[in-house]
């Protein structure tokens, strides 16, 4: 099932929205993470960064075929043999991993959808305890240059109440300037 359209630009405007880099650092992403899930991969442009950076295995999934072909390709011109890039809808059919299996799942720029907890549950189904859950959305402000309509866009403290409500905890909050935030969550 296809998320509410949230406006997604071309991929050179979108690139020029975020540090990846940065941002993955700030989220908890670092070489002391084995294995990731990304729900909704887009152009792989935090697929790639976090592939480079964690010790296991990155699982980069998406509804869009064309974006698990973009995908595919920067992992292989960039040399990365951790990046499985599947073509799957999450949301009817779930990740088709073990449970408690990954140690992160980033579920970056699609909470808009209207059904967000099918996917927080199915984030904690699958990470080992203690594992992290990152967030990362549109701030709730109309002057931002692109993402969801503000109707269906959510607030932080929905992100962090939808999340606690399938068993998440001890949320942290970041500013991801200039025109998003991110929660970590743990299970």
């Amino acid at each position: 099932m296809k998320v509410r359209e949230s406006g997604m630009p071309d991929r050179g405007m979108w690139e020029k929205f975020f540090d990846p880099c940065k941002i993955i650092i700030q989220m908890g992403l670092d070489s002391q993470v084995r294995d990731v899930v990304e729900v909704g991969c887009g152009y792989g442009t935090f697929t790639i960064s976090v592939a480079k950076v964690i010790s296991g295995q990155i699982h980069a999934y998406d509804i869009d075929e064309e974006m698990i072909h973009i995908t595919q390709a920067e992992a292989e011109k960039a040399k990365l043999n951790n990046v499985n890039a599947v073509l799957r809808d999450i949301i009817a059919d779930g990740t088709g991993l073990p449970d408690e299996s990954v140690d992160y799942v980033m579920l970056f720029n699609i909470l808009h959808l209207e059904t967000p907890e099918l996917l927080l549950k199915e984030a904690n189904r699958i990470l080992r305890s203690g594992g992290k859950l990152g967030i990362i959305h549109w701030n709730y402000d109309p002057s931002t240059p692109r993402g969801p309509s503000m109707e269906i866009r959510p607030k932080p403290k929905a992100c962090i109440r939808w999340a606690e409500q399938v068993g998440f905890h001890s949320p942290k909050r970041y500013d991801l300037k200039p025109y998003h935030y991110g929660i970590v969550l743990t299970k």
